[in-house]
């Protein structure tokens, strides 16, 4: 069995937690435990996209990119 432990919260911060559950009776401890699930990223990224990612950046840096109605320009989309 678990332990179980008492957190304080702001009233506004339990609205909003209320208003995220799937139905009236689902516990807090269900719904923060989805928001964490959703938030945590149990597959890292590979070398491979790390890297792109940094040339990406290198990239940007430098101003070499195109804005998004330059490419509607050309594609004749504006």
């Amino acid at each position: 069995m678990s332990s179980i432990t008492t957190i304080k919260i702001e009233r506004d911060l339990r609205d909003r937690l209320n208003t995220l559950k799937t139905h009236p009776r689902q516990s807090y401890n269900e719904v923060i435990r989805r928001l964490v699930d959703m938030a945590t990223d149990d597959e890292p990224l590979s070398d491979e996209t790390l890297e792109r990612i940094e040339v990406a950046l290198k990239n940007l840096r430098a101003g070499r990119y195109v804005t998004e109605e330059e490419i509607d320009a050309e594609l004749e989309l504006r």
